[in-house]
């Protein structure tokens, strides 16, 4: 079963910095394409950044761009987002996303996936 465990969300001030995890198992993980999505409250999905399964790519939403970083273990199975110079809309529930699984898939405008975890929560307030 494929399974995503998202951590380290949390609140914290304009300015300041988090550092997102996902652990990841139930599947192939150096074959995985992983991405970052989030939802604010009342809006819809939107995606937030990507990386190849060798880590040689990543791409990012410009909202987020220059300020967000995705990285990926690929032998602890994990994927991290460093987060940085955070504004308050910023704000949202991070889910870690995989191309991996056996649903349909769902997407945010043309970024989709097969699973996603449970998500993790970051305020952004002062």
């Amino acid at each position: 079963e494929v399974q995503l465990v998202e951590s380290g969300g949390g609140s914290v001030q304009p300015g300041g910095s988090l550092r997102l995890s996902c652990a990841a198992s139930g599947f192939d993980f150096n074959m995985a394409f992983m991405s970052w999505f989030r939802q604010a409250p009342g809006k819809g999905l939107e995606w937030v950044s990507s990386i190849t399964y060798g880590g040689r790519a990543e791409n990012y939403a410009e909202s987020v761009k220059d300020r967000f970083r995705i990285s990926r273990d690929n032998t602890e199975n994990t994927v991290s987002l460093k987060m940085d110079s955070l504004k308050s809309e910023d704000s949202g529930l991070y889910y870690c996303a995989s191309d991996f699984g056996n649903t349909k898939p769902d997407c945010a405008g043309n970024r989709c996936y097969r699973t996603r975890g449970q998500g993790t929560q970051v305020t952004v307030s002062s």
